[in-house]
């Protein structure tokens, strides 16, 4: 709460002394694990250090190869860093800049490019968070037996409901006030990816978060990475331009449904379940299969998720979270719309209850979308 204090007293901390005084106080409250770094404008931001993982400690039975989050161009990458809390942002336009504080409202009504340009506009190396850093943490996670909880259910986990933050926003709904969105970092460690002080928090619920490096493009799956070569890195400087998918990397797969679509021009759910597919028989609407509006969705548990008999997804699905890497992912659901453009938001809401979680992912936004449920964090990579 000091660099909170000290940053909404002052400002921008652009003095070297005291910049390395804080990332010293960080480093050794935290063993390490947690330092402060600082964009172009000197706006500091605490951030949880990720060393290098391999894809046999997170997924058995997959090769000891270092995840994509940590293949950056033709480097291996020793260490990222995310931001620990969700993101708020100072300035506007060209001078918007996205910082991670404690106890802050995170912001929110803010569209995919807005978000991304908050975190590149840092400078050299400051990226929106890319799918294949979300999916590192939550394999994480799912693999030392952690799954976090958060405000996932008005201020408080649908679980443990004694599990609270502290209130930052309340919406009115039919004249009742209602909790929604909570200070970042202010629920128990619990809320953390790792059940440590050190770790990320609010990964599960409070805002959706837009993500980086996945999009579906007419149902077809593209990803960050060596796409002459189909290889998934976190190559986070690829452009992410409308209906523009020039240097991603085709999976070859498609998000179908298992029972067709229709032309009914509302928001609704068409039946069935998303099936990963090599090719797409049921767009979810049929009058425009490439629009980005909002009709037909389709819906289920992420856990639940598989794939046409007789097709086998590329293996980088499960090493990103697309598909599932096994059992025990509880309750988090997966949303898609298999036609248009479609970016990811990961995590859930305040109002998503037992379908948040570190698993939870829709894809079926328009880059557009905005509202005071979506927000973002900023990651950062040497390169």
């Amino acid at each position: 709460m000091s660099l909170t204090n000290r940053f909404d007293r002052t400002g921008v901390i652009t003095d070297a002394a005291e910049q390395r005084s804080w990332r010293e106080r960080v480093e050794d409250a935290s063993f390490g694990r947690n330092t402060v770094m600082y964009d172009d404008q000197g706006n500091p931001s605490v951030m949880v250090v990720v060393p290098l993982m391999v894809l046999s400690d997170l997924i058995s039975g997959e090769p000891n190869m270092p995840h994509p989050a940590f293949l950056v161009g033709s480097a291996v990458k020793p260490l990222i860093y995310i931001s620990k809390y969700q993101n708020i942002v100072v300035g506007s336009g060209a001078a918007a800049r996205a910082l991670s504080l404690r106890y802050k409202d995170p912001t929110v009504d803010i569209n995919f490019d807005n978000s991304r340009a908050a975190c590149t506009q840092k400078g050299t190396g400051w990226h929106l968070m890319t799918n294949a850093e979300w999916a590192a943490i939550a394999l994480w996670c799912w693999k030392n037996g952690f799954m976090p909880r958060g405000n996932n259910s008005f201020g408080k986990d649908v679980g443990v409901t004694s599990e609270k933050g502290i209130p930052s926003y309340y919406y009115d709904s039919g004249g009742t006030k209602y909790i929604g969105r909570t200070l970042t970092g202010s629920g128990p460690l619990s809320w953390s990816h790792d059940g440590s002080p050190f770790g990320i928090f609010d990964l599960n619920g409070n805002v959706w978060e837009w993500i980086d490096g996945l999009k579906l493009h007419d149902g077809k799956i593209y990803v960050h990475g060596d796409a002459a070569n189909g290889i998934a890195r976190n190559d986070f400087t690829t452009q992410n331009n409308s209906h523009d998918v020039t240097g991603w990397v085709d999976t070859g797969a498609y998000f179908d449904n298992t029972t067709a679509g229709d032309s009914t021009e509302t928001d609704h759910d068409v039946g069935g379940d998303p099936i990963l597919s090599p090719d797409l028989t049921n767009p979810m609407y049929t009058t425009d299969p490439t629009t980005d509006a909002y009709y037909g969705q389709s819906n289920m548990t992420f856990e639940s998720l598989t794939a046409e008999t007789g097709f086998t997804p590329p293996a980088m699905l499960k090493h990103l979270a697309i598909q599932p890497p096994g059992a025990g992912l509880g309750g988090d659901y997966l949303w898609v719309r298999n036609y248009g453009e479609r970016l990811p938001l990961r995590g859930g809401t305040w109002l998503t209850g037992a379908s948040a979680g570190v698993f939870a992912l829709t894809l079926d936004t328009a880059r557009s979308a905005s509202g005071g449920h979506i927000g973002f964090r900023a990651a950062f990579i040497p390169v």
